[in-house]
């Protein structure tokens, strides 16, 4: 039986390969806004990051986000996208907690 190969990505942050469906993916819209992708499908350029606000800081800090997805990422932007991971990751906490 053939075994199926599992997409790996590496984060911006950490520089890690990881499975694709552990990571995070933001992506440059086609009009320049920088998101974050929950799906995975969102239309435009797209960087990896760990569930985790520390990969995002490191990011920011060697400006990886504006390499990899070719863009100027604002001072703005960057906090929004750690602000929302961290909200992401503290929801996600609360759901284990309860189970």
């Amino acid at each position: 039986m053939k075994k199926n190969k599992v997409p790996m990505r590496r984060c911006v942050g950490c520089m890690e390969s990881k499975p694709k469906r552990e990571l995070i993916r933001i992506v440059a819209s086609p009009d320049g806004e920088v998101l974050l992708d929950l799906t995975g499908k969102a239309n435009g350029r797209g960087a990896y990051l760990c569930p985790d606000p520390e990969c995002a800081a490191k990011a920011g800090k060697k400006n990886a986000f504006a390499r990899s997805l070719h863009i100027n990422v604002s001072e703005e932007d960057l906090q929004r996208i750690v602000r929302e991971i961290g909200a992401m990751i503290h929801t996600n906490d609360q759901r284990t907690n309860r189970e």
